[in-house]
């Protein structure tokens, strides 16, 4: 790397930490630290939902979908704008009825203490897990970049002496980017999460931008001779009408299936639900739901046409190695053309490292907040004060800095197969919770033990389906949250309350 790459990249990580410092001094309670004392405005949580779903994983394997099929993932994209209009329509009202710092809350209100330690535990377990592995799919793929650069290698074996190179930049990687986001989380609470995100999209997409100008730039005819050849080869193809349920992307499992899972991941995960908490009103809540699905739609579509140019300027640029898949052509493009250009790398991996550092972020402010409020404060009770609550949750930011920290490197031994599992887990447990809040729309008379009924059920089917069928993962939310209300349904007239049950 020139010095001018490393100058960008210490500036932006110095940027971020000195972010948090600033909006460390307005964390004077719990209402601040985790919900920014409802005064954010909608474009700001917009930009935030948008740059927290954005993962470095996203931003490497999108323009990949493109390299090596077409647009069709699109279908998807669409599927996730359905999705948001009805997480804004059944959800967000519900939230603004009193005062929450959790989503899991309500399900406490409703079904008790047990349900609402369940959905939490969902989401404490899945998301330190998938936000772990998404550190250490990171580390891959700036791995893949910097040892391809000229004398790497070697510095990489005087850094750590022993460890495979490989490995050493997954490790500095994963630390370097652990510390910055703990650092800012940790001092600034939510509101430095919040702003930072905005920061991060909005450096991420310039990134985007300034690879496809220079792609475009390099390509004999530029984007017209782009579009015509990928138009001849049907690069441009969009929708994908075939039925079936083994086939990922489709007209079907992306705008049903897509709709489902993001009403499971917007509608009730705490990741998102708390920045809605942050708004002004509910108003402004469900316009920045809203409006996110359509500045995803654009990202996507940003991205997708990134991988059009990657595959037309590997026509004209043959790789000096096999592209071996879809995800290593962003990575090799930045080795073997934008190496030469100073500052541009220094660009594109602050892009990789702002789209995991604001979803890292997130992750750990989000999880602290569900830790402490729906576990530790209901256990010890009303002597918890708001100066005790708010050094518990600073405590508990490091601590998921750690364990998630703890899963990136633990993924650097496994194999790609078992990361791609747990995501898929992780995929599906979010359906289950998506069901726990229907029943408790649908099924007034259900009970904890029913709720706990049909999750467990829910989450026993999905195993088996995950295990021993081809059904594509872009179902697991749908079947998941119906097998869980139906379930809870069927189990209401004969499952009452438990003695005592109260709500939690």
């Amino acid at each position: 790397m020139r010095a001018l790459d490393l100058a960008i990249l210490i500036a932006y990580l110095a940027g971020t930490v000195l972010f948090g410092a600033y909006f460390s001094r307005s964390q004077k309670d719990v209402k601040t630290y985790f919900v920014s004392s409802k005064h954010v405005p909608w474009w700001v949580i917009m930009a935030s939902v948008v740059s927290t779903e954005t993962s470095s994983v996203t931003f490497v394997s999108v323009p990949g979908f493109a390299f090596t099929r077409n647009f069709t993932f699109l279908q998807l994209v669409m599927g996730y704008l359905v999705g948001r209009i009805a997480v804004s329509a059944i959800f967000i009202p519900l939230y603004f009825r009193g005062e929450l710092l959790t989503v899991y809350q309500l399900l406490g209100q409703r079904f008790g203490s047990g349900v609402r330690r369940l959905a939490s535990s969902l989401f404490l377990i899945t998301r330190s897990l998938a936000d772990g592995f998404r550190l250490y799919l990171t580390g891959l793929v700036l791995a893949a970049v910097l040892l391809a650069l000229p004398g790497a290698g070697e510095a990489a074996r005087e850094w750590l002496p022993g460890l495979d190179p490989r490995l050493t930049v997954i490790v500095v990687a994963v630390l370097v980017m652990g510390v910055a986001t703990v650092i800012y989380s940790y001092l600034g609470g939510m509101s430095a999460v919040i702003w930072t995100d905005v920061t991060q999209l909005v450096i991420y997409v310039i990134g985007a931008v300034v690879a496809a100008v220079i792609l475009l730039g390099k390509i004999p005819g530029g984007w017209g001779e782009v579009a015509r050849v990928g138009g001849t080869a049907g690069k441009f193809t969009v929708f994908d009408f075939a039925s079936g349920l083994t086939k990922d992307y489709t007209f079907w499992s992306g705008l049903i299936g897509g709709a489902f899972l993001t009403t499971a991941t917007h509608g009730t995960d705490q990741l998102m639900v708390q920045r809605y908490l942050c708004a002004r009103s509910l108003r402004q809540a469900s316009v920045a739901v809203v409006a996110s699905g359509f500045v995803v739609i654009v990202q996507f579509a940003l991205f997708l046409v990134l991988g059009l140019a990657l595959w037309k300027w590997f026509g004209v640029h043959p790789a000096e190695a096999p592209v071996a898949r879809g995800d290593a052509a962003f990575p090799q493009f930045i080795v073997q053309r934008l190496s030469k250009i100073p500052g541009a790398v220094g660009v594109i991996l602050g892009a990789i490292f702002a789209v995991s550092m604001s979803t890292l972020s997130s992750s750990l402010n989000s999880s602290a907040a569900a830790l402490v409020n729906d576990f530790l404060k209901p256990t010890v009770g009303r002597a918890w004060d708001d100066a005790r609550t708010l050094r518990a949750t600073k405590l508990a930011t490091l601590l998921f800095a750690l364990v998630q920290g703890a899963c990136g490197l633990i993924g650097a031994t496994l194999v790609k197969s078992v990361v791609d599992s747990v995501l898929q887990i992780a995929s599906f447990t979010t359906g289950v919770t998506l069901g726990l809040f229907f029943l408790a729309r649908v099924a007034p008379r259900a009970s904890g033990r029913a709720a706990l009924a049909g999750a467990g059920v829910g989450l026993a089917a999905l195993l088996v389906l995950w295990s021993c069928t081809p059904l594509s993962w872009a179902w697991y939310s749908c079947v998941g949250s119906g097998i869980t209300c139906l379930v809870g349904v069927a189990c209401a007239p004969w499952l009452g309350p438990a003695r005592g049950e109260a709500a939690g």
